[in-house]
């Protein structure tokens, strides 16, 4: 354990003092979500000034590679340079299959992804999460999307250099920096996004394995600030906690284990945040309409998603 993380004690106190359970009653499976009303959502779409779009997800990664051990699946059940002449109506088709929770594929992760101490979101118990799927706070809490108002936090840029190296931890103090750079407070309902530079490292240096090497990620610190914003989803071009998993015993990923299991903040892992950096940087503005639309999958511990900026 780094030698400035909390103890498992006081992680313990931050995940009770961050817990939300019953707040949206008993039953509730939106956790966060719940603080996108319909107010938020019409403001949000207010932002739209251009109509100039911005994909954040990466190509699915069928390729393998130190940060892809199980690469997607992408085949052709039907091809137009195969088989015999045809005439006429004719199709083409194909086959994706993909285990998406990891380093490398663009995904939202259900409440049900995480639990601590034999609990989900809510206080629900592991049984929930049956061998056919999840019986409560699955992928399906999300079934009509998310729309809300983006932020981005480009810490890098408020850094002021091009990237953080794999295992740094970014401080309470640096997101507020960052939100002083971008223009823009994070609030209630907002879907916060986190760029450490992750593309532009694997850009310039190439792709490298995430468990060993490791990513940049959140101090356990900035737990709390996230739980006084009242953010609705938090996204990462990494996976929000620093890598490799260096917590107590009990706490490996405490951004995971807090924000998903006591908060009730869905979390979007691996995205694409180089071109909406530019973007923001371009406009002098951090913030945009946000919409992530996660396939429904009764049951789903997560889904693989492309989620739009729009300016």
């Amino acid at each position: 354990m780094a030698v400035d993380e909390p103890s498992a004690e006081e992680l313990a106190r931050i995940f009770e003092q961050v817990k939300i359970w019953g707040r949206f009653g008993a039953d509730d499976e939106r956790g966060a979500l719940n603080f996108v009303s319909d107010a938020k959502r019409a403001a949000a779409a207010a932002l739209v000034r251009e109509g100039h779009v911005v994909s954040c997800s990466r190509a699915l990664p069928v390729e393998p590679s130190p940060e892809n051990p199980r690469p997607a699946q992408h085949h052709m059940l039907r091809a137009g340079d195969a088989g015999p002449e045809r005439s006429g109506f004719d199709s083409t088709g194909d086959y994706i299959g993909v285990a998406f929770h990891g380093m490398a594929t663009s995904h939202l992760d259900a409440l049900c992804h995480v639990l601590v101490g034999g609990r989900m979101y809510n206080g629900f118990g592991a049984g929930e999460v049956k061998s056919t799927g999840a019986l409560r706070c699955s992928v399906m809490a999300a079934r009509d999307g998310i729309v809300s108002r983006g932020v981005l936090l480009d810490v890098p840029r408020a850094r002021g250099v091009r990237w953080l190296e794999p295992r740094e931890r970014i401080r309470r103090s640096e997101l507020e920096a960052a939100e002083r750079t971008g223009g823009a407070r994070v609030e209630e309902g907002d879907v916060l996004l986190i760029s450490t530079g992750r593309d532009a490292r694997r850009a310039e240096l190439g792709p490298w394995d995430p468990s060993g090497v490791g990513l940049a990620g959140l101090h356990p610190e900035c737990i709390p600030w996230l739980h006084e914003r009242r953010i609705a989803v938090l996204g990462s071009d990494g996976v929000s906690d620093p890598l490799p998993a260096s917590g107590p015993p009990g706490w490996p990923i405490p951004v995971h284990q807090c924000c998903l299991v006591a908060m009730g903040v869905h979390l979007l892992d691996n995205l694409a945040l180089a071109e909406l950096a530019d973007a923001c940087a371009a406009r002098g503005r951090s913030e945009f309409l946000f919409v992530v639309a996660p396939l429904r999958i009764e049951g789903g511990t997560g889904s693989p998603v492309n989620p739009l900026a729009i300016f």
